[in-house]
């Protein structure tokens, strides 16, 4: 019983008393003016009624709870100022209308004058006494003629809702309303906000009612007064409502959900997440709430809707949205009670909830909402209030322990869940509305004019004395009465059936996981028997399976039956075993152990033990230490509570003394089964009815039991976090829980290098004894922490609590002292044998820097070396030894899988290609233990992934990675492996210097540099970009992209540009050695003049060598000889290089043969004068500033610098000067090219079809033309296929080569049809009208140039790919090619994503497109121009493939030689700088330039393998030294540096005999007379071939360089290394028996496959050699024998007059068939030849003659072709074709190939799916057919004809008649052919 109201107050309104314009309230009078004992009068009740004086009647509740009801005050006459009042009353009851009712009643006695006390109903209101609860009806009545019905819930513990939660989804919609459902859950901060205080209050108790069976517990306000408005920025969560009017109030609130009840919005901040409810309870909950909400929508879309269905009343409606919430709760937290630790019965229950079982039972470890849920206040309250055994009981109780298995039955059945949530909404709506028929209310009301009277009578003072005497009686009264007992219902509370996941996993692994279960529990009996061979074998897959739940739980059960007594002693290989195997389940266990696996290994952890020496026993858990789990509070505290149940409901289960004995034998079975809960219930309902000593005696039992369970926790913790070794205390130490409870986080891989490193200072300084005390009292604090916690929550005494403390610090010191002993012991156990240490292989002069360090070799995302889908072996992990040496990184061992054999491991990379070291934490295989471990990858694609062995200390392991980046990044370039190699001086020194009597090379070479240095220095040179410094002085490498400056330099001395007739004697020696150079005997090939012409001037000659830069003074990068034009002085050629970055002006550097056109290069124009070249012919406009290197006007530099100050007249000459040396310059280029020396300017270049370019509008007078093509879909490939002209345009994600539309290289005429995959049309497509020279240069430069008609070249503008872009593209590639990790679902789709986006193919395809571009403008007789960057990275890449693609020459391997040291190293591309080969360039990174250059060549050596001398393994051998720093070669970053260290020069006297090749040229030359590695048989050129290879991207390959592996060598390019120790022969076998065969299994990924199974032409040569030696002979050399065996096939094949010499040398075939690999002979010959391309041979292809290609069908020959290509497609178009039996007609694009002999169908045009082929060898007859049903209607009968094959007669309707009769012929010639 309660009373209805406390208090009735009297609130007026009245002005703020500081004058400010907000009002304030005052309490005038209250009743009772006592407090009540049990309830005092709540504070800032004035508060509440100030804002609301013109309110009607109105409800609020009180911070403290209770619903306060307001009236309106009085209002005055108009001339009176008085203060309107308010009147208040104060209730902790819920019974809003009759608050309502009661407050009206005043008013109407006051306003309408009636004849009834007030005082008298006031203080009848206030003595009013109602039941609570119980479902009864009460008729009151104040006195005043009134009566009201007062209607008690049946049971209090369930929400009254009334309409509430209805209204709140009808104002806020469904996913609103579950998103501040969701919010209030998480605890965040929910404000309503509305202009109704009504909806504001019924808004809150909706959510309330919807969170029930949890209580929010957090504060609640569902009227916020204004003064209290800064509540709203508390941190802590709340559910409060504000009014409206105070909106903009709420606006700065970052963290507060905002719900706008009068717009129906809810307004969450970015920078909160609400997590949604788990999956498939949120779909489930919505589409019930809107069945619910909206019935009509399920009969929506019915053809025949049913009659209108009576929709629920708002009320119901109510509780069926309550119930779809009760419900959800029921699912979420069915189970709960499983999960409930019953920690004490007596005095009072406590209760706690294991929420990590909870967690992993339910399958939602995962998920963020729950896992919130769990850990909040509400949750905790609720475990508190329902967790009771003995308690009574409600709807939840009942729906979550009866109704779950219906509900999961339910769950596809809409209708059935409907029914249950209806059912469920009648018992909510009954425990509101017992009685249906309630009494109607009887309550006076003011009349309708009341408040429009004029002068209302202000409302009187009440008498208190009066009031207070009718408190007083009623009393009185109560006090005299019985007091109202109401009996409690309490019952045992139902646990309900058992927990199961949300969602159940899929049933198809249960095979699998039972057979895996078996392999556990085979191998532990094998183990306990003794059986250690089988256990063996089976222990890798037991490892395997224990990643799996269910393996790991059925580990621990089958442990637990070896153990006796709580112990099991083992030998030392069971022990290991055992250890191994519980390492291994608990490495997978998370922190929360949410599975129970650690808690069920805990035990056996103390019970299995060896014996190490008599007195001295180790324990498992000495083992099994390194894991989370053990370091985390929460783990052990669940634990602890677990056994104190257990150990409390053996203490009440225990039988009883005085019990009959067959008692005894029968109850325990049934008390086994009763749970803890059940024991409790028992235990509380029996408790009442105990003496008082006997429940003292079981309150004392009980804490005696928890206090042991303390203690004998306190040991086990000691046991799992003192370490067994004192040197690891500081790793353990820094693990998560024992430094700092708070910040219990995983750190146990974060920490692991920090404890490394303390652990190597420590053991220096000698502090061991004090760091182990540390760790003991780190451990006692982590103990006294737990102990602390538990105890207080369980309710142990004080003094057993000191007690403990006492106790804690004794226990870890015994443990200490015991651990020691074992320590000792264990130290002198035989360690287990481990592989032997396998030594690598040293190249001559190599030496070994570190010795093995013991590492485990990780698999990483490549699965080959795994046995992954390509089968094999399981190689890795293996296990052995990394050796650092001068020049590599080796691993070497053997595979930790026994079951593999005993295969060496062999991976390594060169140091100087290392381009990232990452450390990592990994599990070794062999123990699973964590260990530390180090990622290396290198460019040459390779990648180790070690973990250290546990022997190896973490200083070995620093040391190592000290060592590897000072040998990686030396301080100089001396201090690479090229330079140490055999050296005897240490690097950084200089060599000592020859003391020979006349000058020597070197001497010169010094000279010559001196000389350039003081050449140098008199040049004004601060401005320079790129400047080397000394060799002492070099320092960090320049910004990349660093403003471009153009270099004002002062006219040079007469000294220094003397004529070059005028040499000095030193100067003429080093005009000889320079002579001797590449470039010099290429100009001499090339017929570009010789250096005596040049010096005497012939004037035959076009172009002239000039020695202008042998000095090195004009430009540092370029070499000492260049080719100028004749006409053109040396001293003009300082002045052109200004225009120029870096100094790098045109100079030709090769001529076409055939057309004379020449090719130059340059590097790019100085961005702020670039518009020299296309001046305008008039005066400078005021405002304009002449550029320094050009004669330009452009606009005044100050958008991005101060403009130069320039004097007028000297600095405008020689602006002019270079300007006009420049313009003279091109134009003695153009002079040059005898079909243009008399042309004039009007010459363009057109003609192109239009359907290469994007635009169709020619423009005969521009003079800038660009080069593009919008990248076409694949749609419109086959409309506009892309030519050598088309997009040279970037992607959009990589920026690289690409420009606009170029008008001027677009034409109206259609010249010929461009091929597909990018290749251009027939040569003739270029007109004859064209400019002398095209400059191809870079865009962004190029910008807002204007052409000039007059001038005879013509500017190609495309954007340029940035070195840095070169650089994150390789990076990625790397990352594809050679990932650190397995893919989430490993499939060639996956790499084939990675590989596009590195968009390496991209860029390659972007160089290929621009140089067959470049070679089409050759090749018609234009010069070009090659101007990018600085002119030393794409510029050189291009002009290499442009001298490739258009010279035979260059395709020889003297040629490439040639090429790659003229193009490359004279011409200073930089390799120093873009390998990063010191510490100076560490920072720039590892840029691929050149690689991709090969790359390039690779690409068109797939196309044309007969065009090529060299074989694909010579450019994987460049690629893979360029990097490795062996040879001096790729060293240093021009000709100037390489003198300056006295490289390029060698004295002649200094070659020795047998010293290590110091040239990468020397190294192959001297290879390739041994080997025919090199060599590729197929070359076959002809002459003056030009090649235009396919550039597409679905063109292009894969380098398999990126992607090949030798684990059972290493990379196969030193092949010193790679040449394993000859196999005896067989008649020498050791054994003496039989000779054996010479078959072997070649594994993927171990074995080479090119020496495992060489092509047929090494195996004859071989062979010959072989031969020749048996028989006494010096071997002849594999070249000349093969010279000598083509040459007899020529003369064998000349008397056939067939012209093709045979079947191998083809050098007939058209241009089309040999760029593919396949060649299909049509002619008297008959043979066929297969070339595969996609074999990597180290020593060649594979030749015709061998086995496999013979063996060949014709379907393998003709997958090789490639649908796209022209030649398979020999007629195409659409037909109609009828479908087989009852299918209809249907349009298909149909293409006829003759060369496979089919008629292959596709959807549509573009489509690269064939949908079928009818093979045109079973076709009997081709005749006319006739229409059939549904054939299409506007096609004439004679357009129909049918195809009868053997099968079936297929039935074609061609689009007219013409097209039919078409068809027809082809396929009727076709068949003919055949």
């Amino acid at each position: 019983m309660a009373r209805l109201a406390d208090y009735f107050v009297l609130v007026a309104f009245g002005p703020h008393p500081r004058g400010s314009g907000e009002g304030q309230g005052q309490i005038l009078q209250r009743f009772p003016e006592k407090d009540w004992e049990d309830n005092p009068f709540p504070q800032g009740i004035e508060l509440q009624a100030v804002c609301t004086e013109d309110a009607a009647e109105r409800e609020e509740d009180v911070d403290e709870g209770g619903p306060v009801r307001l009236s309106p005050a009085a209002p005055g006459p108009p001339g009176q100022l008085f203060a309107p009042k308010t009147l208040v009353l104060v209730s902790r009851l819920d019974h809003a209308e009759v608050f309502r009712n009661s407050l009206g009643l005043i008013y109407t006695i006051h306003v309408e004058g009636l004849n009834v006390g007030l005082e008298n109903v006031i203080g009848n209101l206030l003595t009013c006494i109602i039941p609570l609860a119980g479902g009864s009806q009460r008729t009151i009545s104040l006195g005043a003629g009134d009566r009201q019905v007062i209607q008690t819930p049946l049971t209090d513990s369930l929400p009254i809702s009334r309409c509430s939660v209805a209204l709140l989804f009808r104002q806020l919609g469904i996913t609103n309303v579950l998103s501040l459902f969701c919010a209030a859950l998480t605890e965040h901060k929910v404000l309503f906000l509305s202009r109704s205080y009504q909806r504001l209050s019924d808004a809150c108790r909706g959510l309330l009612a919807l969170l029930f069976p949890l209580r929010y517990s957090f504060t609640y306000v569902p009227i916020l007064p204004a003064q209290l408005l800064e509540v709203l920025s508390t941190p802590t969560p709340f559910i409060i409502g504000v009014n409206a009017a105070f909106q903009a109030e709420t606006q700065e609130l970052l963290d507060v959900i905002i719900a706008d009840l009068d717009g129906g919005t809810v307004t969450v901040p970015e920078c909160v997440h609400i997590p949604p409810l788990p999956e498939p309870l949120q779909s489930q909950t919505h589409s019930v709430l809107s069945m619910v909400l909206d019935p009509d929508l399920e009969l929506a879309d019915l053809a025949f809707p049913p009659p209108t269905t009576s929709t629920s009343s708002l009320k119901m409606q109510d509780k069926e949205l309550r119930a779809v919430f009760l419900r959800l709760f029921a699912q979420l937290l069915q189970g709960y009670r499983w999960c409930l630790h019953m920690v004490r019965i007596h005095p009072e229950p406590v209760i706690r909830f294991h929420k990590a079982a909870f967690l992993g039972q339910r399958g939602l470890v995962e998920d963020d909402f729950l896992m919130k849920v769990l850990e909040g206040m509400a949750f905790a309250g609720f475990v508190s209030e329902r967790g009771i055994p003995y308690r009574p009981t409600d709807l939840f109780d009942e729906l979550v322990a009866h109704e779950v298995a219906r509900m999961r039955a339910d769950e596809n059945h809409p209708q059935r869940v409907l029914r249950h949530i209806k059912e469920l909404a009648e018992q909510l709506y009954k425990n509101e509305n017992p009685y249906p028929a309630v009494a109607m209310h009887k309550v006076q009301r003011p009349g309708e004019a009341s408040h429009l009277r004029r002068a209302p009578r202000p409302f009187p003072r009440l008498d208190e004395g009066m009031v207070q005497w009718i408190v007083d009686q009623a009393t009185a009264k109560m006090q005299g009465a019985p007091p109202a007992v109401k009996a409690e219902r309490r019952t045992t509370v139902p646990s309900g059936p058992p927990m199961t996941a949300i969602l159940e996993r899929s049933s198809g692994l249960h095979g699998n996981s039972a057979r895996r279960l078996e392999v556990v529990r085979n191998c532990i009996s094998y183990v306990f028997e003794g059986k250690m061979l089988e256990a063996k074998k089976l222990l890798p897959a037991v490892l395997r399976a224990l990643k799996g739940r269910a393996a790991r739980c059925c580990l621990a059960q089958e442990l637990h039956l070896h153990v006796q007594q709580n112990r099991a002693v083992l030998d030392h290989q069971q022990f290991d075993f055992v250890v191994r195997m519980m390492n291994c389940c608990l490495q997978d266990c998370t922190s929360l152990d949410e599975h129970g696996v650690a808690a069920a290994l805990l035990p056996l952890v103390t019970a299995f033990c060896r014996k190490l020496s008599p007195g001295v026993t180790q324990f498992a858990y000495s083992c099994v230490q390194e894991h989370v789990v053990w370091s985390t509070p929460q783990f052990w505290e669940a634990m602890f509570y677990g056994d104190v149940q257990t150990h409390i409901r053996a203490l009440y289960l225990e039988p009883a003394e005085d019990r009959d004995p067959s008692q005894v034998r029968e109850v325990p079975a049934q008390e086994d089964e009763r749970s803890a809960l059940d024991v409790a219930s028992e235990q509380r309902r029996l408790w009442p009815t105990l003496s008082r000593e006997k429940q003292q005696e079981l309150v004392q039992k009980e804490e005696s039991t928890v206090f042991s369970q303390a203690i004998h926790y306190a040991n086990r913790m000691s046991y799992l976090l003192l370490p067994l070794d004192s040197s690891k205390s500081r790793l353990l130490r820094e693990r998560a829980g024992l430094g700092d409870l708070e910040s219990a986080s995983n750190s146990l891989v974060t920490n692991s290098m920090a404890g490394s490193v303390a652990e190597s200072y420590d053991t220096e300084s000698g502090f061991e004894d004090a760091e182990t005390c540390d760790v003991a009292g780190a451990v006692v604090r982590f103990i006294n922490r737990f102990v602390d916690k538990v105890c207080t929550e369980s309710g142990v005494t004080s003094d057993h609590l000191k007690g403990l403390h006492v106790m804690v610090p004794d226990i870890v010191q015994m443990h200490i002292e015991t651990l020691e002993a074992v320590h000792r012991e264990s130290k002198r156990l035989p360690p287990i044998q481990k592989p032997k240490l396998l030594r690598p292989r040293l190249l001559p002069g190599e030496e070994c820097v570190l010795d093995g360090l013991r590492v485990y070799l990780l698999p990483d995302g490549r699965e080959e070396g795994a046995g992954g889908s390509g089968g094999g072996p399981a190689l890795l992990p293996a296990e052995g030894a990394v050796f650092l040496t001068t020049y590599r990184v080796i691993f070497t061992g053997m595979p930790a899988d026994p079951l593999v054999g005993e295969q060496v491991v062999v991976r390594s990379f060169p140091v100087a290609a290392l381009t990232k070291e990452k450390r990592i934490s990994v599990q070794t295989p062999v123990d699973q233990l964590l260990q530390d471990g180090l990622q290396l990858r290198s460019c040459t694609f390779q990648l180790l992934k070690m973990a250290f062995d546990e022997e190896v200390g973490s200083d070995s392991a620093e040391l190592f990675r000290k060592q590897l980046h000072k040998l990686r990044y030396p301080p100089d370039i001396r201090g690479t492996f090229a330079f140490t190699l055999g050296s005897a001086h240490t690097p950084g020194r200089p060599p000592r210097a020859t003391k020979d009597k006349g000058p020597s090379f070197r001497t010169l070479s010094r000279n010559l540099v001196k000389n350039a240095k003081k050449t140098i220095g008199r040049q004004y040179i601060t401005r320079k970009k790129y400047n080397p410094p000394s060799w002492e002085h070099r320092g960090q490498p320049p910004p990349e992209d660093q403003e471009d400056e153009i270099s004002v330099s002062e006219e040079l001395e007469p000294s220094t540009l003397t004529p070059s007739s005028a040499l000095k004697p030193s100067d003429r020696m080093t005009m000889n050695s320079l002579v001797e150079r590449a470039c010099c005997r290429d100009y001499q090939r090339l017929g570009l003049g010789t250096l005596s012409s040049s010096l005497s001037r012939a004037k035959s000659e076009p172009f002239r060598i000039s020695p202008v830069n042998r000095m090195y003074a004009i430009c540092r990068s370029y070499p000492g000889l260049l080719i100028v034009p004749q006409s053109v002085q040396d001293n003009a050629l300082q002045r052109v290089s200004r225009c120029y970055r870096q100094n790098r002006f045109p100079v030709v550097c090769w001529r076409s043969g055939r057309s004379k056109a020449v090719l130059l290069r340059s590097g790019g124009l100085h961005s702020k004068g670039v518009v020299g070249l296309f001046k305008a012919q008039n005066a400078p406009s005021p405002g304009t500033l002449p550029c320094s290197c050009c004669r330009a006007l452009c606009p005044p530099c100050s958008a991005s610098a101060p403009a130069p100050a320039l004097p007028p007249s000297p600095g405008q000459s020689q602006a002019d000067s270079s300007s006009l040396e420049q313009e003279k310059y091109l134009q003695a280029v153009v002079s040059s090219m005898p079909r243009f020396t008399d042309a004039s300017g009007r010459n363009t270049l057109s003609g192109f079809s239009s359907a290469h370019m994007g635009s169709h509008v020619p423009s005969p007078r521009a003079r800038v033309t660009t080069l593009s093509n919008p990248m076409a879909a694949s749609a419109s490939r086959r409309t506009a296929p892309r030519g050598k002209w088309g997009s040279v345009r970037a992607s959009g994600r990589s920026g690289g080569l690409g420009a606009d539309v170029g008008s001027r290289l677009a034409s109206r005429d259609m010249l010929s049809p461009p091929q597909a995959n990018g290749a251009p049309p027939d040569p003739g497509f270029l007109r004859p009208h064209r400019a002398a020279l095209y400059i191809i240069g870079d865009k962004a430069q190029l910008k807002g140039v204007r052409p000039d008609p007059l001038q005879q070249w013509e500017l190609v503008p495309i954007e340029v790919f940035e070195a840095r872009q070169v650089k994150a593209s390789f990076k990625k590639l790397l990352k594809a090619c050679v990932p650190g990790c397995l893919a989430a679902e490993p499939s060639p789709a996956s790499f084939l994503r990675s590989l596009e986006d590195s968009e390496w193919l991209i860029q390659i395809h972007r160089l290929l497109q621009v140089s067959v571009l470049v070679v089409e403008l050759l090749d018609s007789g234009s010069s070009v121009l090659v101007s990018l960057e600085d002119g030393w990275d794409i510029t050189t890449q291009v002009v290499s493939l442009v001298q490739l693609l258009s010279d035979p020459f260059y395709r020889t391997l003297e040629g490439f030689r040639l090429l790659v040291e003229k193009e490359w190293l004279s011409f200073g591309h930089r390799f120093s700088h873009r390998g990063a080969h010191t510490l100076a360039g560490q920072s720039s990174g590892f840029t691929p330039v050149f690689l991709q250059f090969l790359d390039c060549v690779h690409q068109v050596h797939l196309q044309f393998p007969m065009e090529f001398e060299f074989s694909p393994f010579y450019l994987k051998f460049l690629g893979y030294h360029h990097a490795s720093c062996r040879f001096q070669t790729f060293l240093l970053d021009s000709d100037y540096e390489r003198i300056e260290l006295g490289l390029l020069y060698e004295e002649k006297g200094e070659r020795r005999g047998q010293q290590a090749c110091r040239s990468v040229w020397e190294y192959v030359d001297r290879l390739s007379k041994r080997t025919p590695m090199f060599h590729n048989y197929m070359y076959a050129p002809e002459d003056a071939e030009v090649l235009r290879p396919y550039s597409n991207v679905s063109n292009l390959k894969v380098w398999d360089f990126y992607t090949e592996e030798t684990l059972a060598e290493g990379p196969p390019y030193d092949w010193e290394l790679a040449q394993g120790p000859p196999e005896p022969p067989e008649e020498e076998r050791p054994d003496g028996g039989a000779p054996q065969s010479r078959r072997r299994v070649v594994w993927p990924c171990y074995d080479s496959r090119p020496r495992a199974q060489p092509d047929a032409i090494s195996r004859l040569l071989e062979e010959l050699q072989r031969l020749e030696t048996e028989l006494g002979r010096p071997p002849e050399r594999w070249k000349d024998t093969w010279d000598r065996v083509k040459a007899a096939q020529r003369l064998e094949g000349r008397p056939d007059g067939r012209g093709i010499p045979s079947s191998l040398l083809v050098s007939s075939v058209p241009h089309h068939r040999r760029s593919l690999g396949v060649y299909l002979q049509e002619g008297p010959v008959g043979s066929t030849l297969s070339l595969s391309l996609d074999s990597d041979q180290s020593s060649g292809s594979t030749a015709s003659g061998s086995r496999q290609a013979a063996r060949r069908s014709t379907s393998t020959l003709y997958s090789q072709f490639q649908t796209a290509e022209s030649e398979n497609r020999s007629y195409e178009g659409t037909l109609y074709k009828k479908g087989a039996f009852m299918k209809p007609w249907k349009a298909r694009w149909f293409v006829l190939d003759k060369t496979k002999h089919q008629l292959r169908y596709y959807d549509h045009r573009i489509d690269t799916e064939c949908k079928g082929v009818i093979d045109l060898a079973e076709v009997e007859a081709v005749a006319p057919g006739t229409p059939t049903m549904g054939a299409p209607k506007t096609v004439d009968e004679k357009a129909f004809f049918d195809v009868k094959t053997t099968r079936r007669v297929y039935n074609f309707c061609a689009q007219d008649v013409l097209s039919a009769q078409q068809w027809v012929d082809q396929i009727q010639s076709c068949l003919s052919d055949a």
